[in-house]
């Protein structure tokens, strides 16, 4: 092999340093070298595709003089070897056939860059609203590239939490409780003002007290009991509570829920965790809301606090609950996941958008036909 290069190597050399004539003379004694080597072959060789791709490489441009060089096959079947592979590499160039995915409708790319104009959401939460109007055939994925492809931001990434295995298990009745303030202006100037919620974990249906500037034993013993009878009426049930250690948590508010048959299970000292849907919601109504005011009296804390706790629960999709409105039930869920329900396209002239607290809180849905 080693001297099959060094050969190889020698004739370039020769032929790079030759004339015209010189080079004549190579060829003719090149071609009388074949014709030898040839006569000892037999009549009829057969190609591979890879030989034959070779000859048709070197045999381009050659012109009549195939009629003197070919001789393993007929010139004219070289020349329809050139011209078939010239039309074939032709049909490949005139292809303009596109690799990948199908890009996003044009129509639901607007919609997804006006929900993130309009609004401050990360991807996730416009995912949900593309769910709640029926639109399950774009990815988590698509949405972030949309955003990123047109410079807006994709939101705060969160990782996944650790649960523990008693929130699992009891979360159909298990509720979760905490307090929340706000420093407000009133007639005696900066004040701060309490908010009591309660969460259920599977449903995330949440109760809000009213407000006070004094969250006494009992202010606390109150709402204890309306607590209670709200969820008498309108449910999810709760057999256990569970709370932080803050001494508001007092005995006789302790005795209360038991009278309503409701366990109270505290967290332990610096758990945070164990109540984190309790202060998931706390996060939201703040940032989503509440830092968007400046509240004036306890009147106006409760109604922006009950405005936005129907729109948390009538309107607003959640991740938690696979971007799906709180109440909806598995029925519905099927049915917007079939492939009836997946439109074709969606237009902006489809969609109706509803406002609460002077848009702050924004709401999307399909106009009735």
């Amino acid at each position: 092999m080693a001297n099959f290069r060094n050969i190889y190597t020698a004739l370039l050399l020769v032929l790079a340093k030759a004339t015209n004539k010189e080079l004549a003379r190579y060829v003719s004694f090149l071609k009388a070298e074949n014709q030898l080597l040839r006569s000892r072959l037999p009549e009829r060789i057969k190609l591979t595709e890879r030989e034959k791709n070779r000859l048709i490489r070197f045999g381009r441009g050659l012109g009549s003089a195939l009629n003197h060089l070919c001789t393993i096959v007929h010139p004219d079947t070289l020349r329809k070897w050139i011209r078939e592979a010239d039309q074939s590499s032709s049909k490949r160039k005139s292809k303009t056939k596109k690799s990948g995915r199908p890009r996003t409708q044009a129509e639901l790319e607007k919609l997804i860059l006006q929900l993130a104009k309009d609004n401050s959401w990360g991807y996730t939460r416009i995912l949900g609203e593309l769910r709640k109007l029926g639109v399950t055939s774009i990815t988590r994925n698509t949405v972030k590239a949309i955003l990123k492809r047109n410079g807006f931001d994709i939101g705060p990434k969160r990782g996944p939490g650790t649960w523990d295995e008693f929130v699992t298990r009891h979360a159909k009745t298990l509720w979760q409780c905490d307090f929340f303030s706000k420093k407000i202006v009133s007639k005696t100037g900066l004040r701060d003002i309490f908010v009591l919620i309660f969460i259920n974990v599977e449903t995330r249906r949440v109760y809000v007290s009213p407000s006070t500037y004094k969250p006494d034993e009992q202010w606390m013993v109150r709402q204890a009991a309306e607590f209670v009878e709200s969820i008498k009426t309108e449910g999810p049930k709760c057999k256990i509570l569970m709370l932080d250690n803050d001494g508001k948590y007092s005995k006789p508010f302790i005795a209360a829920l038991k009278k309503g048959k409701v366990k109270t299970q505290r967290t332990p000292i610096r758990s945070p965790n164990m109540v984190a849907f309790a202060e998931r919601f706390v996060q939201t109504i703040k940032q989503e809301c509440l830092d968007h005011f400046i509240v004036f009296g306890h009147k106006h804390m409760d109604v922006l606090c009950q405005e936005f706790k129907i729109h948390y629960h009538e309107e607003r999709p959640h991740q938690g609950l696979d971007n799906e409105l709180i109440g909806e039930t598995k029925t519905r869920k099927r049915k917007s996941k079939s492939k009836m329900d997946q439109p074709a396209t969606i237009s902006l002239a489809e969609i109706r958008c509803k406002e609460r607290l002077g848009g702050l809180l924004k709401s999307y849905s399909r106009k009735a036909a």
